[in-house]
């Protein structure tokens, strides 16, 4: 639940006017790695918070979202913003989950640099191996934090080698654990380019001294290794002949190059901490603040104006002109909607009307959509706590609330000026989840309740399928789906979920004749309309034809549209199993009529009774959506996923190597849809998480006879 601070209580709210004085630093890393533990020991560590709270008590900052305090881990990208040495650094704690990527792909847009959190533990999964791959090829600046030290199976030489071995060359520890005199817990660290000890046994701020004889063979080990890669960074060209010839190169002018290596995105520090006992904490602060790069030294997204004209590139300049993106939207009972807005350029202000656009998403049940909006407060969001402050410059991270229109994604520009910046990258659902109400009072809080939702969250997609007449949520998985349903009934809303059903179609496979005779006589004016036709099979998606070769009059012409009308009206209705009929030629070849009873309805009836005579005889069959899938797995997972495609009746088309991806390969296949309802946790499940796919639908094929008629049961 969003709080709202009084005036009294928000004096140490962090405030910068300076963009170069900010940093904005994602944590990404699996699900238990330790980012939200984490974040609360910085806080703490810079007395923005009073104590540390912990995860499996509910008590963190960055997890205050009731599914994320009973699932015991993040589902919500949160802000944490802390001051360190006059640079206001804003932590954004993503999940580590793969069903809520898209709150980290807002915290990878929202951010200037990534904090990679690698468990000493439990390594790391093959979703964070692929994050690092997308941050490379857009050179965003990386560093490492192994934690989880205080672990007894804690072992941080394997968690530097496993980073070693995923990330690449470049990644590098800038100190060793040091262990205490019980041989086991984490005492202090080993500072490689200093030669010193950080002795943490006091506490913070750790007390800095010369190393004990044991420490030295480590540490000039692991110094030599470590010098040699920031001199090979280096823009002194003649550093490393220097240091080859035996010259020891002083210690400021190592840090400096190590800090432009970092900030460039060339090289990745490694720096063990322990959250618990506070241990790493203070050097990894020096790192975010001093390695790390400000705003005006990252790449901008591009922008346009809203109608698509192109615009000059942005520069994180206070002055210049206003562009904003709304990179999280939450719904708070108390205060409406709340969102986490990242300022790219000028500066917003309380009382100021701005231009707010969303644009692409109509898809996604997010409608193309501008307004002018004044903006009446701005805060610093800690968490769910909303600080009020008195500018937000280029370069920042704020929130605003009671917006009638921002959703996640939206661009906010000047009235006078309005913006539209590229969107992000952005999952596509792949699970569906059949939703109903249990009453009619309920749809309406149904309705209302997912419009909050939509708003907040573009990797989920609402569809109200005209075939099936189910309401369908598009989900990135069960955890995702989970938590949707748990707010939705947190909103007061009584609901069910159903299986998934797939829009089937009906058609005939041979030729066929069918006699359609409607008569009736019970007094007065009766009914009286005889058909003839003849009905032929179309290639798949022909459509449909109605052709009429009625000769001599036998059905009075103003009467041939109410057969067509009759023939469709049958064709909607199916004949199988209520599905809809297509691919069908029907020409009318023949039938009676009665001057006197006959009708419009009449001949409507004669004509849907004619098609269902001819569907007994014309072999009629259902068919089955089938779209093609492109499935993106590790090498070693090949087999495995040709196996299991084969067994969900796919074809598979061909495999090639990954370009964008080394040891990564993608298969392409064309699977029935009835078949990928829960492909999604599936795969994950088959791929150790790193498997992910995209679908789209190609055509309609028939389907295989026994399960045609398992469906014919279920309808009868």
């Amino acid at each position: 639940m969003a709080q709202r601070s009084q005036d009294k209580h928000a004096a140490g709210v962090p405030v910068v006017t300076d963009p170069a004085k900010i940093r904005n630093v994602v944590l990404v890393g699996h699900s238990g790695a330790g980012k939200t533990t984490l974040v609360e020991a910085l806080l703490a560590a810079t007395d923005t918070i009073a104590r540390a709270g912990s995860v499996t008590d509910g008590t963190t900052v960055c997890d205050h979202d009731p599914a994320a305090v009973r699932q015991q881990r993040s589902v919500s990208l949160a802000c944490a913003p802390l001051m360190h040495d006059g640079i206001k650094i804003n932590l954004l704690d993503t999940p580590g989950y793969a069903d809520f990527v898209g709150e980290l792909r807002a915290g990878l847009r929202a951010a200037d640099a990534a904090l990679f959190v690698v468990s000493a533990v439990d390594g790391m999964d093959a979703a964070t191996a692929a994050l690092w791959e997308e941050c490379a090829a857009v050179d965003m600046p990386r560093a490492v934090a192994v934690a989880r030290l205080d672990h007894p199976r804690a072992d941080f030489d394997e968690a530097v080698a496993l980073c070693q071995r995923v990330f690449g060359d470049n990644v590098l520890p800038l100190y060793l654990p040091m262990l205490g005199d019980d041989g086991v817990s984490t005492a202090g660290l080993l500072g490689l380019i200093t030669r010193r000890v950080f002795d943490y046994t006091g506490g913070l701020p750790a007390q800095v001294r010369q190393p004990d004889p044991e420490h030295l063979p480590a540490i000039t080990e692991s110094r030599d290794e470590l010098i040699e890669g920031i001199i090979a960074e280096s823009e002194d060209e003649t550093l490393m002949d220097r240091y080859l010839g035996g010259e020891e190169i002083d210690a400021e002018i190592l840090i400096e190059d190590l800090e432009k290596a970092v900030a460039r995105g060339h090289f990745y520090p490694v720096v063990p901490v322990c959250a618990a006992t506070g241990v790493g904490v203070d050097v990894l602060l020096e790192v975010l603040t001093a390695g790390f790069p400000s705003p005006p030294e990252h790449a901008l997204p591009a922008v346009t104006g809203v109608d698509g004209s192109p615009r000059p590139p942005l520069t994180c300049d206070p002055d210049g002109p206003l562009v904003a993106e709304v990179v999280r939207t939450t719904i708070d009972r108390h205060v409406g909607r709340v969102c986490v807005v990242r300022v790219f350029s000028g500066t917003l202000r309380p009382d100021q009307t701005v231009h707010i656009a969303g644009h692409g998403l109509a898809e996604r049940g997010h409608p193309d959509h501008d307004a002018d909006e004044r903006i009446a407060h701005l805060y610093s969001p800690l968490g769910a706590t909303l600080r009020e402050v008195g500018v937000a410059v280029a370069g920042d991270i704020c929130a605003i609330t009671k917006s009638g229109s921002a959703e996640t994604g939206d661009t906010i520009s000047a009235k006078d000026d309005p913006l539209l910046i590229a969107p992000w990258e952005m999952p596509e659902p792949l699970l569906p989840v059949a939703i109903v109400a249990r009453s009619r009072s309920d749809e309406d809080a149904l309705a209302r309740n997912l419009a909050r939702l939509v708003a907040g969250d573009p990797t989920m997609r609402l569809e109200r399928n005209p075939q099936t007449h189910q309401l369908v949520l598009w989900c990135m998985g069960e955890a995702h789906a989970d938590v949707v349903l748990d707010r939705l009934r947190a909103g007061g809303v009584e609901l069910d979920t159903e299986p998934v059903k797939v829009a089937l179609r009906e058609t005939l496979t041979a030729p066929a004749t069918g006699h359609g005779r409607h008569v009736k006589q019970s007094g007065g004016h009766g009914q009286y309309a005889v058909c003839d036709i003849e009905v032929e099979p179309l290639p798949r998606g022909a459509g449909f034809e109605f052709v009429d070769r009625v000769v001599g009059g036998a059905v009075p012409h103003n009467y041939i549209p109410s057969v067509e009308k009759g023939v469709r009206a049958q064709m909607e209705r199916g004949l199988l199993a209520g599905h809809p009929m297509v691919d069908l030629r029907v020409t009318l070849v023949d039938g009676k009529a009665h001057s006197v009873d006959s009708s419009d309805a009449a001949f409507q009836t004669a004509g849907a009774l004619a098609l269902r005579d001819a569907a007994a005889k014309g072999r009629p069959a259902l068919l089955e959506p089938v779209d093609e899938v492109t499935v993106r797995v590790p090498d070693g997972s090949v087999g495995t996923v040709l196996g299991d495609l084969s067994g969900r009746r796919g074809r598979v088309l061909g495999t090639e190597s990954d370009p964008e991806s080394e040891g990564r390969t993608l298969v392409r296949a064309e699977v029935p849809a009835t078949e990928l309802l829960r492909y999604a946790v599936e795969l994950r499940a088959m791929t150790a998480g790193a498997g992910t796919f995209r679908r789209h639908f190609v055509r309609y094929d028939p389907m295989p006879e026994h399960l045609a008629d398992q469906i014919r049961k279920e309808h009868a």
